[in-house]
This record gives structure tokens, C-alpha cells and sequence, in this order.
């Protein structure tokens, strides 16, 4: 077993590096070796952990080694006496506990983190949440690595179609032919809907220096660089990591809806604005092969992107009409200077004399109506570009988009329609005198990102619960007959006149569609029509929308195609449906559904829910979009996209995929370029896969054969869930084991976490703090209880093997739920168990933890979790004593809340165990890599 490395002697190695230039061949942090000692007592656990550790990559040693190091010698130069041992020690201690099978090193841990001063231990905790902020780094970078080794070099024929749209669309063409291949391809579409559900952690100021860390990390690996730049590099490195540990992990304060939109602002700037450009183009450049950048694209531009950041106000009551308009606007300012630098940009470039390449009639049409516009743009393109009329033109289009984003009206581009007709005259005349690597290369590009973003960036989607509408009307026949509103009425219908405002502002597109949170019926549909009409005065000025049904619990999931079918009686409905081309998008919710009946019932009902809306959709001639309102935690749909896609019933999907992309999961997945282009890729070959005859007969046949297996499960994993949740006294039981109360005080986003003032059941808790508490108390209850019970009532490995070899559903779900066993621990479990008085329902949690594990790993065929998901094993195995550490930590913390001895407290002793107790969750958070 190696020898491992203390952050003493890495924090050494880190200070020696730059003048000897040798590469750390130790990982310490979130992914180094076994501790000293701990070889002598090794349970299969540790000795897993020794083969993970041989199993890093060499790069990512180094990047954590030299990271880690760094932060030692921070932590060493702060001046806190003695805190580099304690966060050693307890770090050695959690370590070897794990081949402690005696719980002797966990017990000696705890009494270390007991003997701390409350100081101490928050330093403690912030120690060791940089490790894994600076870890998670390093591991990113190696993603990039691996990504950027791997472009290109893949034959076609070793890429998996799930993973790859090359391979995807190849094997598609294979079974359909190419032309209905490419047929399918242009009508491919992912719809990512950006959400401000409160699910990242971090504060935007700890995100902000991790990315210039990533950034100087990435220069600092550069192997052109000479030593005197790496030593400058490594300085402003550490430097950077002196700030990190300096800035509070804690916000003050709570975002406002309007913080929420400048964050996903953010995100547009350093990936949306370039990435989806990016894809397009290496989608085309397989496509056209040794013709790429010489003919028109055969990529079309296939992502639309969707926001509720300012719509969603279901349960918020800080998003308002104000805000909604505010949200928009902010957004299509951001767009529209994007818009204009880019054309901007790509004219300056474009220098071709009017000798080499010559302008079309119509591009001389277009500069003439461009001079009545405005000569003084005209001259002074004209000035800049002598003899360049491509050039002219583009300068004067990237003024006109000034003018829009100004609101003149005189120069104003009215819709992104006129500004694609403007950029397809320069493309046409381009080409037409032969330049065609001007025309289909960087304007290509700019057109690809007129089309996806408009001049509104993302569609803002508006959400509102049923109940709302329903309490608005009967205030508007009787205002004295409803005693207490969620929303005030006159809010509700100023949301219409701002929708309304926006549409004629920024186009229909920008703000169209409707969302009815928990819709039970067709009437809740009908409602917002009425509600709209009311607020603008009448149908005619009333705002073009299309109303979304979200089917969110178990019972509404059974009962959607009836309510669907009802819906098509809504003359609203029937007049959209005839404007879209039978267009209709419903939404799955699967955040409620699987809190309801747990995540297998809960993943049956999904399936078998758009099972059935699907075959309604093509019985009624109807061209449909599921959007899957998915979170990052397992249960609440969260795993890879790709892998659900596949395993979705037949023309459920039908090359049109929307998702919801929310807090840690939007960072991700697009905080870095590289890896949402990857991303993007998957999905898109999921997406295309998804329609190929061999996929859906798979799926289809596998749904038939094993139609009695998932019944069983169905009914006994309700029963288990039912049997838990459903018992006396389990709300208050679980708010006193997990850190539910105090996940509300974490100031990460604008809605509030619970539905009222107190939790007495589930309904009053929302779906994300329920699985952030049970993430925190490393238990993962929502992810996977239920299952074990089913699997055991089943009872027959073989047969549990072929589904899971057969089909892709059942295989999904024991894959996810293997991930979140994975993150669990039994011995930390037991002591956050301990803090209720309930040894019943712990009892019942821990047999239930113990049957599922079993059978998954009788399942899969392995001795331990992950052992077949190298990387994934290696991360996880690694990274969760230093969890442990943490977790002890935050035990200590609310043994003290909820002592007996915690009303003797005072306010200021008060204060500093719930600080410590937040910083914990974020380093939980931090550890896991996902909270709701």
C-alpha cells in the first residue's frame, strides 16, 4: 500500500516543484492513498481504496498535490496555532477508520472533534471544504484532459451511439436511411430550461475564485511554458488560494430573483454565449466531411434555451410582475450586446476587396436601405471599409443592434427575423462570389447564435400552482368570499400584463408558455386562459400563450391522458393547436412524485405515465414534448441524461428533449466549455438514438417482458415507503436526525424551503430540502429506500439479472441507486439516527439500507459498490472519509442545537453552532457534488 503524503510534506513538495520541476506523485485531499498504519487492520473497503489510489491519473496527482500543498501552506501562514495538525490528525483519524472495523480511529475522531473550541472547529470545517473545492477543481481538469486527449482520436467505429452524435447518427442511417436520418436530424432539439431552484451551495464569490484558480491551473499545466513563468504562475496560484480560504463560505443574505438571473447571466457569458455555436459546428464539420466551412451547414441549430429565473413564482412570493419584466429585460440587453460585439467582430474580419469578392445585387440593395436608415452609420462604415461592401454592411447590421438595444426605434431591428435576412444577404453574396469560407465559416457561426438565442436570450417560462388561479377567480366573483390568499389577486393578473408587455416588446417567443404547478384537472388548464382574458380586457388583447399541465404526483401521473383529453375541449387549447401545427408540451415533475411514493414506484409511474401520454399524443395526430422536470440529486431524477433518455418508453421522446438544469447541476455541466460541449453532445446523441426502430423495440419488448417484475416492485416498494414516511410523529422524527431546519437557514436562493411555517408532514416540505437533509446525513433515504424490499419480494436473482442486462429502465435505476449507496455510510448514518428517539423508524432505515445494498451488488455481480465504475468508484472512495470528517463535525454541532442544555445558550454561543453547522452543509455539499 503507498506510503501517503500529509499536506505537511505536500505543502513542502508544493514550494520545491517550480525550481526542481519534478511532478508530485502523491494525492492527498479528496483523492490520495490510505493513511499510515492503516494497512496493518485493512477491511476491503481500505483495500479498495489502495487500488483506487494506484489508479489516478498521473496529471490529476500533481494538479491535487500542488492544489492541496498550496492550501497547507496557507492554512500554516494564517497564523492559527496548531490548526494544520488538527485538520491532519482528524484527517489520518477518518482515514483509518475505515479499516477499523471495531469503530475504535471513528470513535477516537469524534472525541477529537468534541475537544475542539467552537473557533476551532469552524476552521476546521473550512479546511477541509477548500479540500474539496479545490479537488472537485482537479478533477474537472482531468475531465477536460481526458476530453481533450480523446478529440478526434476515437475512430467512428469504437464511439458508442449514446455518446457520440457521429456514431449516433451513423447507426441511425443504418436502419432508416440517410435521408430520413438527416430528416431527423434537423428536426433535433434540446430545450435545457435554466432554474433558480436553491441547489448550489457555493456562494457566487467562492465560484468566482475557484474558476481563476481552474484558470491559472490550466496555464500553469501549460508545457510551453518556461520556469520562470510557471514560478510566477504557482505565485498568483497561491495567492489565489490565500483568498479562498480568507472569503466567507456563508452568503449574508439571500439572492433576490434578480441576484438568480444576473447569476445565469453569467453562465451565458462564459459557456451559452460560444458553446452552442461550438457544437453546431463540430456537428457539421463530421456531417460535410472534406467539405466543412465550404457549403451550406447540414447542422441545424438545435438547442432553444429556457428559463423560470423570474417566472417561476410557485411558492415564491419574491418573484412578481416587476420582476418578471426586469428578468427578461436583463436578459435580452445581455444578448443583444453579445449580438453586436460578435457582428462587430466578425465584420472587422471581413476584408475581402470588392475586386476579389464581389458584392451581390442584393447585398447593394441592402447598403442602400441601410444609408435611408441612417447616413451617419452608413458613412462611418463606409470610412473604416473603403472598397469592403461585405464589411460595410456588417459594421452597419452591428449598429442597427446597438439601436435595438438602445430602443431607438428609428434604427431598431423589430424582430430577430429581419436580422437573419440581413445576415443571409451577406452570406448568399459571399458565396456567390466564391468566398464560401467567409460565408459558411465565423457568420455561420453568428447566425447559428441569431437563431438559438433571438434577441431574448431565453424564453422566460412562468409557473404558478393551480390553487392560486383557482383562489384568484373566486376573489374576482367575490372578494370577500376567499378569507386568505397565497398570491394577491391583483398580482396574479398583473403576471398576464407583463407577459403581455414582454411579447410586444421582445416577441411572442420570449415569454409564452405557462406552467400549472400540480395540475388535477382540465379546469386548472382553462383557468389561466380566463385569468388572462380578465387581465387584458379581452381574448383579443390577452397574451399568446401555451398553457403546460405539470403532472407532479403519483395520482396525477395515473390520471394525466384523461385530463390531456379534457384539455383538448378548451377552445384556447384547440385555437393554439391549430396556430403551432398540433404542437403540445405536458411536463413530468419528479421531484414530488418520487417524495410521494419513493423513486422506484415513482420511476415506474414515470415511465408508465409517458408511456401512455405518448400513444394519447399519436392517437390525436399530435406532435408532443415531455419536459422532464429533473433535479440534480437522484431523487429527484437526477443521474446521467444521456443513459435516461434511452431508457424512456417508445416516441416519448421523438427528437425533442426539455429538461431542467438547476444550481450545482447548471455549473456542472456548462461551468466549463469543454465539458458542456460534451454534454451537449451526449444528449444530442441520446436524443437521435432514442428514435432509432432498434432502440424503441427494445424497449418496448423489455417494458412487455418484464411488465409482472415491475408491478411487484411497484406495489411492495410503496408499501415499504408508505410503511416509513407515512408513520406517526416520522416528520418531527425527521427533522430532529438530519439537518432539516437548519437547511432552511442556508441563504441559497430566493424561494423558501418550506411551504409554511412548520414541517407536521411531507406536504409541507418542498421535494429539494428533503433530499439535501438526507444527503447530509450521508443516509441518501430518497434515492434508494424501497427498493431493497421490492427486490427481496421478487426474490429471484436470475431473473433480476436479465432485466437489469435487458432492459434499460430497470438498468438506469439500479445504476443510480448503486451512485447513491455509494455516497451513503452506514456508521455515520447510525450516529445522525441516534439524535431522534425513534429507534423504530431507524431501525426500519438501516434494514432497508442493508437489503438494498445486498441486492444490488447481487445484481451487478460485484463485491463492492462501483467496482465496476472505475472513475467513478476511484472518486467516490476516495473523497468520503474526508465527508466523514465533516459529518463529525456537524454531528457535534446539532447535538448541541438540540440538547437539552441548548436553551442555557446564549445568543452569541447560539449563532456560532448554527455558523458551524452551515459551513458543514456547504462542505458536505461540496464533498458529495450535489445537494437537491
Amino acid at each position: 500500500m503507498p506510503h501517503e503524503r500529509t499536506l505537511h510534506s505536500a505543502r513542502n513538495q508544493a514550494a520545491q516543484e517550480p525550481r526542481n520541476g519534478a511532478a508530485d506523485d502523491v494525492v492527498i485531499g479528496a483523492a490520495d492513498g490510505t493513511a499510515d498504519g492503516a494497512a496493518d487492520g485493512a477491511t476491503a473497503e481500505a483495500a479498495a481504496r489502495a487500488v483506487a489510489s494506484h489508479e489516478i491519473p498521473e496529471a490529476m496527482r500533481h494538479d491535487v498535490g500542488l492544489l492541496v500543498g498550496l492550501l497547507g501552506q496557507v492554512l500554516t501562514e494564517y497564523g492559527a496555532d496548531g490548526l494544520l495538525d488538527d485538520v491532519e490528525r482528524l484527517r489520518g483519524l477518518t482515514i483509518e477508520a475505515l479499516g477499523d472495523p471495531d469503530g475504535e480511529a471513528l470513535r477516537s475522531a469524534e472525541e477529537l472533534v468534541e475537544s475542539f473550541t467552537t473557533e476551532r472547529a469552524e476552521e476546521v470545517a473550512r479546511a477541509f471544504t477548500c479540500y474539496f473545492l479545490l479537488a472537485n477543481l482537479a478533477e474537472e481538469q482531468q475531465r477536460i484532459r481526458a476530453l481533450r486527449a480523446r478529440d478526434g482520436q476515437v475512430p467512428l467505429e469504437e464511439q458508442e451511439p449514446s455518446e457520440s452524435v457521429a456514431a449516433a447518427f451513423t447507426h441511425l442511417a443504418g436502419e432508416v436511411g440517410r435521408d430520413e436520418a438527416e430528416r431527423r436530424l434537423r428536426e433535433l432539439r434540446f430545450h435545457p430550461v435554466l432554474t433558480a431552484h436553491p441547489t448550489e451551495a457555493r456562494r457566487n464569490a467562492v465560484s468566482a475564485s475557484i474558476r481563476r484558480i481552474g484558470d491559472l491551473l490550466d496555464e500553469r499545466n501549460d508545457p510551453r511554458l518556461g520556469a520562470g513563468a510557471r514560478d510566477r504562475t504557482t505565485r498568483r496560484l497561491l495567492a489565489e488560494i490565500d483568498n479562498l480560504w480568507r472569503t466567507a463560505q456563508l452568503r449574508v443574505a439571500s439572492p433576490s430573483p434578480l441576484d438568480e438571473v444576473r447569476n445565469a447571466l453569467a453562465v451565458f457569458d462564459s459557456s451559452f454565449s460560444s458553446v452552442f455555436a461550438a457544437a453546431y459546428r463540430r456537428m457539421d464539420d463530421w456531417l460535410q466531411g472534406e467539405a466543412r466551412g465550404t457549403r451550406p451547414p447540414l447542422a441545424p441549430s438545435f438547442i432553444r434555451l429556457g428559463s423560470w429565473i423570474g417566472g417561476d413564482r410557485d411558492g415564491n412570493p419574491n418573484v412578481t410582475a416587476q420582476v418578471t419584466r426586469a428578468a427578461v429585460g436583463q436578459a435580452a440587453d445581455r444578448v443583444l450586446a453579445e449580438l453586436a460585439e460578435r457582428t462587430r467582430r466578425v465584420g472587422t474580419a471581413l476584408t475581402p476587396d470588392e475586386r476579389f469578392a464581389t458584392a451581390s445585387a442584393e447585398l447593394t440593395a441592402l447598403w442602400n436601405r441601410q444609408r435611408q436608415l441612417s447616413d451617419e452609420l452608413t458613412d462611418a462604415a463606409a470610412a473604416h471599409s473603403p472598397n469592403e461592401p461585405h464589411r460595410q454592411v456588417l459594421l452597419a447590421v452591428a449598429g442597427r443592434l446597438d439601436a435595438t438595444r438602445a430602443r431607438d426605434a428609428d434604427l431598431s431591428y423589430a424582430r430577430p427575423d429581419e436580422l437573419l435576412a440581413d445576415l443571409a444577404v451577406v452570406q448568399d453574396s459571399l458565396a456567390a462570389a466564391g468566398d464560401v469560407r467567409a460565408a459558411y465559416g465565423e457568420l455561420q457561426e453568428l447566425i447559428w447564435q441569431v437563431e438559438t438565442f433571438g434577441f431574448h436570450l431565453a424564453e422566460l417560462e412562468v409557473r404558478q400552482h393551480s390553487k392560486v388561479h383557482s383562489q384568484t377567480l373566486q376573489w374576482l366573483a367575490d372578494p370577500e368570499s376567499v378569507e386568505r390568499m397565497a398570491v394577491p389577486g391583483e398580482e396574479v393578473l398583473e403576471t398576464f400584463r407583463a407577459i403581455a408587455a414582454v411579447q410586444q416588446r421582445y416577441g411572442v417567443d420570449a415569454a409564452r408558455r405557462y406552467i400549472v404547478s400540480f395540475t388535477t384537472s382540465a379546469q386548472n388548464l382553462a383557468d389561466v386562459y380566463t385569468l388572462a382574458e380578465h387581465a387584458l380586457g379581452s381574448a383579443e388583447d390577452a397574451p399568446v400563450l401555451d398553457v403546460v399541465p405539470l403532472f407532479e404526483t403519483y395520482q396525477d401521473l395515473q390520471n394525466a391522458p384523461r385530463i390531456l383529453e379534457e384539455m383538448l375541449e378548451i377552445p384556447a387549447v384547440q385555437r393554439r393547436l391549430e396556430a403551432t401545427g398540433r404542437r403540445l408540451e405536458i411536463m413530468l415533475g419528479y421531484s414530488d412524485s418520487a417524495k410521494d411514493v419513493g423513486p422506484v414506484a415513482a420511476t415506474l409511474a414515470l415511465y408508465e405515465a409517458q408511456e401512455r401520454i405518448a400513444a394519447w399524443a399519436q392517437r390525436h395526430g399530435i406532435l408532443l414534448t415531455q419536459f422532464h422536470g429533473r433535479g440534480g440529486a437522484l431523487g429527484r431524477g437526477g443521474g446521467p441524461a444521456n443513459r435516461a433518455i434511452l431508457a424512456q418508453p417508445p416516441h416519448s421522446v421523438d427528437l425533442r428533449f426539455k429538461v431542467t438544469e438547476q444550481g450545482e447541476v447548471i455549473s456542472a455541466r456548462y461551468g466549463h466549455p469543454e465539458i458542456a460541449l460534451r454534454h451537449i453532445e451526449q444528449v444530442a446523441a441520446a436524443t437521435l438514438m432514442a428514435s432509432a426502430p432498434s432502440t424503441e423495440q427494445r424497449n418496448a419488448r423489455a417494458a412487455e417482458r418484464f411488465a409482472d417484475l415491475a408491478a411487484r416492485m411497484d406495489a411492495v416498494s410503496r408499501e415499504r415507503f408508505d410503511g416509513l414516511v407515512g408513520a406517526d410523529g416520522f416528520a418531527p422524527w425527521f427533522a430532529q436526525v438530519t439537518p432539516q431546519d437548519e437547511v432552511g437557514l442556508l441563504a441559497i436562493g430566493s424561494r423558501p424551503a418550506k411551504r409554511g411555517l412548520s414541517v407536521e408532514s411531507l406536504e409541507d416540505l418542498r421535494a429539494i430540502p428533503w433530499n439535501f437533509a438526507w444527503s447530509q446525513a450521508r443516509i441518501n433515504l430518497t434515492g434508494w429506500y424501497g427498493l431493497g424490499s421490492a427486490l427481496e419480494a421478487v426474490g429471484d436473482t436470475d431473473l433480476l439479472r436479465s432485466a437489469y442486462a435487458e432492459w434499460p429502465l430497470f438498468r438506469a435505476l439500479i445504476d443510480n441507486i448503486e451512485m447513491s449507496l455509494a455516497k451513503t455510510d452506514r456508521r455515520i448514518a447510525e450516529r445522525y439516527l441516534a439524535l431522534g428517539d425513534r429507534d423504530d423508524l431507524a431501525a426500519l432505515v438501516l434494514e432497508e439500507l442493508d437489503l438494498t445494498t445486498k441486492w444490488v451488488l447481487a445484481i451487478t455481480e460485484q463485491d463492492r459498490l462501483l467496482q465496476d465504475h472505475r472513475v467513478l468508484g476511484r472518486a467516490v472512495e476516495l473523497r468520503n472519509p474526508y465527508v466523514d470528517a465533516l459529518s463529525l463535525l456537524q454531528l457535534r454541532a446539532l447535538r448541541t442545537l438540540r440538547s437539552e442544555d441548548a436553551g442555557s445558550l446564549d445568543d452569541a454561543e447560539l449563532d456560532d453552532q448554527r455558523d458551524l453547522l452551515l459551513l458543514t452543509l456547504k462542505g458536505v455539499a461540496a464533498g458529495l457534488q450535489n445537494t437537491g
